[in-house]
């Protein structure tokens, strides 16, 4: 599929993510899909990440999920986080919770396009075809975005946009067989 979610945005410098429970072009495990949206074992756990090799003049991090194969015309945003300071490089498993629980002093959690503060799991509909997830780390040149605690994913990517030095990238998929 041809929908990079990063295409028309400036090139910046790539740097080093992997995870634990996340393997690039792998499937996502059960428990990063959805139980809140009944997905069979779904968790709604947001996965390990460790990241490396960011740009020197890193001042934080914003950390984000998307499925743009989602069938709505504008993807669909499963988490995103901002304000992560430049000293943290990995968050545990489950960081996303709904109380941020994993999350370092000063992160902002914001609401998800299901409008919940929180990681939630994947869950393509059935049918549809494998969908991808970015989960991806952003370098920025600013501690605080100054974003709402009550902002969209689509207005931090907008307002992070000309403050990105250097991008992370996993992809993985998830698909629900058609029934």
């Amino acid at each position: 599929m041809s929908n990079d979610p990063f295409a028309r945005l400036p090139l910046v410098p790539a740097f080093t993510l992997t995870s634990q429970t996340v393997h690039d072009e792998g499937e996502l495990p059960a428990a990063q899909l959805s139980g809140l949206f009944g997905m069979p074992g779904g968790q709604d756990r947001s996965p390990q990440l460790t990241w490396t090799g960011a740009p020197a003049a890193t001042k934080s991090y914003a950390v984000t999920v998307y499925d743009p194969d989602a069938p709505t015309g504008s993807g669909f945003w499963h988490w995103a986080v901002a304000n992560i300071p430049a000293t943290v490089t990995e968050l545990p498993e489950g960081a996303g919770d709904e109380t941020g629980s994993g999350l370092p002093e000063g992160a902002t959690q914001l609401p998800n396009d299901a409008r919940a503060p929180r990681y939630l799991g994947a869950a393509p509909p059935a049918g549809h075809g494998a969908h991808r997830y970015f989960i991806t780390v952003h370098a920025l040149d600013t501690e605080d975005l100054g974003v709402p605690d009550d902002a969209t994913p689509a207005f931090l990517g907008f307002t992070m946009a000309s403050h990105i030095l250097g991008r992370a990238t996993l992809v993985a998929t998830a698909e629900t067989p058609a029934a």
